[in-house]
């Protein structure tokens, strides 16, 4: 493949003005993610010493094989909720190696509030599972939680995605044959006590561990027995009377090294057959990506030079680079493994939508992971383009993207608006993983397009009330809106509802998907049902 020429003048004004902007946005998206990792309340931190028991992330960093990777899902998950007392809604999820394997990685976070599961936890712990599910993967659950925050149980109960979906997922990857082991290193209680239960395999520590459907005081309420937690479901009850747990383990550390040898017994999986090729650096430096996103969302960029600085030796091979321009198409590689990517470079118009298509039909042919790079405003509006069929042109690339057999993967490099997040595999439409640049932004459409709509239909009802309000008031309202919905649709409101699967530094994206293309092909890759057509 030939290698792009990079046009970035990295010595201009304006890449330094970028470059400097975009290095203070990811230093405070760094500074969130440490504080979400680390910052506890200094009661929860005597809590959890005085059980003598590790620190969750401690805990994972001991089980991962050491010196390899762990790519964290949604790190800042719930941080617009809760009044922030759910620092990454209150669990840990990942991708990571263990024994050698690739697992996902559930850890309760038992230095907020007792690991009790939010909503958001649950939403999260859902989405890790159903990764496991998509991608074929083991899973290890590190289980040390409260069970469900009571005071929010309506929202994590009853309906299909609340917490009775972790349980079946669970139960999916069992028939599926991708293994499940469960470290007990605190209470498994009420239904939490399924997972455990639901696992191939389980460990649980003595003196701390405990797993039971009803506590000391919920049986003695019901029944009138008192009983202790070590008698009603301690290490010793379930691994020498009921068979509930497989291992005893006397410490944290004996637990996770119990549970890195039965790992180390699991058959590696075989891999689908996949075009890959020595790995390579990028020829240009992926820290000049600071300097090639703008400081404004509204300002346009040339994604082949973010292209340049994620892809193996820079080289790309571009797809119709005459047709359709203001989207790019082509192959590459990345950590070795072959893809095809989409990245905008403007509105998508007939011409673009149709090349979409065209190229998605062909990746599917060759079973060649797509990689979507997303800074779009949409569908291309108007009637000159109505009568030349943008809705039916928009529609085609929607169902052939939607129909793919291989996996997907999208990243929010900037502005993601309207049905262009639809055509561009945004979350609706199951990309393996997906990921937001810090200061990107996700909404139905643009924030100066919806203000004026908003203010428009707010004007038009105090109208019909018979009232005319005045300047100042019409101001106030248009702050008001304004903020409320550039808020919500910025980066850290779409992580915090988990919209997507976590924010990275731009200089992390090549990493990120080397290890998400990595997992995922431990799945099959199915036919795509349709041949190539020239639409």
């Amino acid at each position: 493949m030939r290698r792009i020429k990079s046009q970035l003048n990295t010595r201009s004004a304006e890449y330094k003005q970028y470059h400097s902007h975009n290095l203070k946005i990811v230093a405070e998206f760094k500074q969130k993610q440490q504080a979400a990792r680390h910052h506890r309340p200094e009661r929860d931190i005597e809590r959890l010493k005085r059980q003598n028991k590790m620190f969750p992330r401690d805990r994972v960093e001991l089980l991962l094989d050491p010196g390899t990777p762990f790519l964290e899902f949604s790190t800042l998950a719930a941080n617009c909720a809760y009044d922030e007392e759910s620092p990454g809604a209150s669990c840990i999820t990942g991708l990571g190696i263990v024994s050698g394997r690739e697992v996902i990685i559930h850890a309760d976070d038992s230095s907020i509030k007792g690991g009790a599961w939010y909503p958001l936890s649950v939403k999260k712990i859902v989405r890790a599972l159903d990764v496991a599910i998509e991608n074929c993967l083991p899973v290890i659950h590190l289980c040390d939680s409260a069970g469900g925050f009571l005071p929010q149980q309506s929202q994590l109960f009853g309906d299909r995605y609340m917490a009775g979906r972790i349980f079946r997922n669970q139960s999916i990857l069992s028939k599926m044959g991708c293994k499940q082991l469960s470290l007990v290193f605190g209470h498994c209680t009420a239904g939490g006590a399924y997972i455990p239960g639901l696992s191939d395999y389980s460990v649980i520590v003595d003196g701390i561990g405990a797993v039971f459907l009803g506590g000391p005081p919920l049986v003695k309420a019901a029944t009138g027995e008192e009983v202790t937690v070590e008698e009603l479901g301690g290490a010793r009850t379930h691994t020498s009377i009921s068979g509930t747990c497989d291992y005893y383990a006397k410490n944290e550390r004996e637990a996770i090294a119990i549970g890195r040898e039965i790992v180390s017994q699991w058959n590696l999986p075989v891999k689908t057959q996949h075009q890959w090729q020595k790995a390579e650096e990028p020829y240009y430096d992926p820290s000049e990506l600071y300097g090639i996103i703008p400081d404004n969302i509204k300002k346009q960029f040339d994604m082949c030079e973010v292209i340049a600085r994620l892809v193996d030796g820079s080289r790309f091979h571009e797809y119709q680079p005459h047709y359709g321009k203001t989207l790019i198409c082509g192959f590459a590689n990345i950590w070795g493994f072959k893809v095809g990517i989409l990245g905008n470079n403007g509105v998508l118009f007939n011409d673009s939508s149709l090349k979409a298509a065209h190229f998605m039909a062909l990746c599917n042919q060759n079973h060649t992971p797509l990689v979507f790079l997303q800074n779009v405003t949409g569908y291309m509006v108007g009637r000159e383009y109505e009568r030349r069929g943008i809705t039916k042109d928009g529609a085609k690339m929607i169902m052939v993207q939607s129909c793919s057999q291989v996996p997907k993967f999208t990243i929010l490099t900037n502005g993601s608006f309207g049905a262009g997040n639809y055509g561009m595999c945004g979350r609706a439409f199951d990309p393996r993983l997906m990921f937001s640049w810090p200061q990107s932004q996700l909404s139905v459409m643009g924030s100066d397009q919806a203000i004026d709509t908003m203010i428009t239909i707010k004007l038009a009802q105090l109208a019909k009330e018979g009232r005319k309000p005045e300047p100042a008031e019409i101001d106030t309202l248009r702050e008001k809106i304004s903020s409320d919905f550039k808020q919500q649709s910025s980066a850290y409101y779409v992580t915090s509802e988990l919209w997507d699967d976590g924010i990275i530094d731009p200089m992390a994206t090549r990493n990120a998907l080397g290890m998400s293309i990595s997992a995922a092909l431990n799945a099959p890759i199915g036919e795509s049902g349709y041949g190539v057509l020239r639409l």
